[in-house]
This record gives C-alpha cells, sequence and structure tokens, in this order.
C-alpha cells in the first residue's frame, strides 16, 4: 500500500504543470522589449500596439482586449501616449499595472520651450495645441483631442497641426530611462512571481549593464555629428537629442498623427534654411512625400527611414538595443554620406 500510494505521488507530481509565470501585456514594442529582457526565456510578452500603428488612435481588437483583462500584468507608457488604453484598462486592479511615465527617478522632458519649437506663435491660427492629458472618448469610443478653436480658419484645415504642450512621453529613446523601467519591471514579476525573483533581477541587471556599454558605444560614434541639423517627420526625437548632445530635430509635423498645414510646411522650410540642416529622413508608417516636398529645391539630404517605435523590428531579446542602434545608424549614415 505503502509503495503504491508513493507511485501514485510521484505520477501526480509528473504531471502537474511547472507553476505559471505571469501573463503579461504591453502596449509598444519598447514596452514589450524591456519587459522581454526582463522575463528572458520564461514568458513572452504580448504587445498590443502593432508596428506602424497609432500610439493615440489605436482601435484594439477582440484578441487585444481579451489578452489584456486575462494578464497578470500590464505594462504601459500612459495616458498621454496610448489614451485608449486608459480606458481598458480601468476595470484593471492597480497593483497589476505599471505606469512607465509615472515611476520616479526618470529623466523627462517637455514639448514647451524647445529650440525647435521658435514658430509656435506665429502656428497658433494653424495648429491646435493640447497638453499631455487633453484626450477625451467621443460618443463612438474614439480618442479625440480636447481642443479649443479660437479661429474659424481651423474649420477649414481638418488636418491641421497639433502642438504639444507638457510631458513628451517618447521616453524611452533615452536610454538612462530604460536602466529605472527596468528596475521597476523586475521588482513587479518578482511580485507576481517570486518563485522567479532571483532569476527576474539577474535579467533586469544583465539588460541594464548591456544597454549602458550600448550607450556608451553610440554616443562615442555621434559625439562628431554633435552640430548637425536635421529634419523629421514628427516631433519625437527630443530624448534621443538631448541624451546625445545631438542639435534638435526640425519636425515637419508637430503631432504623433497630424497632417501639417500648408503653413508649417512654409515654417518649415524656413527653419530648413536658417538651420542649415544636412539631412532629413522619413518614418515607419508616414507619408515619405511631406519629407520629399519640404526638402525639395534644398540641399538637404534625404536619409533612410526612421522608426522611433521600433516598428520595423522582430521581437526578442535585445530588440530595444536594436531600435537604439538603428537610429544611430541612420543619422550617422546620412551625416557621412558624401
Amino acid at each position: 500500500m505503502q509503495r503504491s500510494a508513493c507511485a501514485a505521488a510521484i505520477l501526480w507530481l509528473a504531471a502537474s504543470p511547472a507553476l505559471a509565470v505571469p501573463s503579461v501585456v504591453a502596449d509598444l514594442v519598447p514596452t514589450g522589449a524591456l519587459v522581454q529582457d526582463v522575463m528572458g526565456d520564461l514568458g513572452d510578452v504580448r504587445v498590443l500596439l502593432p508596428g506602424g500603428a497609432s500610439a493615440h488612435h489605436y482601435q484594439m481588437r477582440p484578441s487585444d482586449a481579451q489578452a489584456l483583462q486575462s494578464a497578470d500584468l500590464v505594462f504601459w507608457m500612459g495616458p498621454s501616449l496610448t489614451p485608449w488604453l486608459a480606458r481598458a484598462t480601468g476595470n484593471i486592479d492597480d497593483e497589476a499595472q505599471v505606469r512607465l511615465l509615472e515611476l520616479p527617478g526618470l529623466t523627462l522632458r517637455g514639448y514647451a520651450g524647445a529650440e525647435d519649437h521658435d514658430d509656435h506663435e506665429a502656428e497658433s491660427h494653424d495648429d491646435h495645441g493640447h497638453d499631455d492629458q487633453g484626450h477625451e472618448e467621443n460618443a463612438h469610443g474614439d480618442h479625440g483631442h480636447d481642443h479649443g478653436h479660437d479661429s474659424h480658419d481651423e474649420a477649414a484645415e481638418d488636418h491641421a497641426d497639433h502642438s504639444h504642450a507638457g510631458t513628451d512621453p517618447h521616453a524611452w529613446l533615452d536610454p538612462d530611462n530604460a536602466a529605472v523601467w527596468l528596475t521597476a519591471i523586475a521588482a513587479a514579476l518578482s511580485r507576481e512571481d517570486p518563485e522567479n525573483a532571483a532569476t527576474y533581477q539577474a535579467n533586469a541587471d544583465a539588460a541594464a549593464a548591456r544597454i549602458a556599454a550600448l550607450d556608451a558605444t553610440l554616443g562615442a560614434r555621434l559625439a562628431p555629428h554633435a552640430g548637425q541639423r536635421f529634419v523629421v517627420f514628427h516631433d519625437a526625437y527630443g530624448y534621443f537629442t538631448d541624451h546625445f548632445g545631438l542639435q534638435p530635430a526640425v519636425p515637419v509635423s508637430l503631432g504623433d498623427a497630424s497632417t501639417p498645414s500648408a503653413a508649417r510646411i512654409g515654417q518649415v522650410r524656413s527653419q530648413i534654411i536658417k538651420s542649415g540642416a544636412v539631412c532629413a529622413f522619413p518614418e515607419y508608417a508616414h507619408d515619405p512625400v511631406l519629407i520629399d516636398t519640404v526638402i525639395e529645391g534644398s540641399n538637404v539630404r534625404l536619409g533612410e527611414e526612421l522608426s522611433p517605435e521600433g516598428g520595423t523590428l522582430e521581437h526578442g531579446i535585445g530588440q530595444y538595443d536594436r531600435l537604439l542602434t538603428n537610429m544611430a545608424q541612420t543619422l550617422i549614415a546620412c551625416f557621412e554620406a558624401e
């Protein structure tokens, strides 16, 4: 009897599933990349936003909603970048959410006061200002912007530029912030899955060391180009230029998903001449014709496509490193072209 009981116990233990690692959802590629670095081979992160989709206006699929509601942990930048996710996480416990932009110890920057925004006052009749929390849902469930319309000209400009104020949410483009987030990600995963806490912390430490080494390498490679100006599709690169000591980029569009007005196009042309910009870069999933338009007739070189959200990269460990590396290499290749 005792031998039979022992054999049954052994069979039960062998048939029992191993303790499951947390089910994890992330909002964007950069978020998911850092979470995957910490999880390592223990599990896979579900990233909601596909490459090229609008972070501000994404419409979740039923499978996204199901994954979100069944997740043990949700890592996201916060409502300033993905306002549609604010409602979707409304019935998820705060303990199960990590809003990365709200963590202490980050290097954050504002849109207002950036050097390239000298012409904002002149744009006030063509562009709509909004702060980083000014997103509301309309009656159809879409996410619009809380605008103040003070000019009849705005009604004629359906896709006018959106000039930002408040915190710039593209904070992953500063690798110093990645170190803060890796620590927080490891802590959250360890609370949910204490059995694997040592692995999460070791993975986070390894990723932080790897990213710090990459940071130094990219900084050395970019240093000779500190004085060169360049043109980009939209105002998303301030963390990268600030961190690596580059000149601020000249954005064609001041918003993440807006079409620049004719007035804005003219202002960018003037900025290109005034700044002496040497390169212009189209952006993944955005119309390259706008970049062609603003540099037409100038000596500005057309560079390869940039992807600040890493939409072209294959998911996996080290994806965040590849995002930063691709951006630096794309800039350098154009700066050094003859």
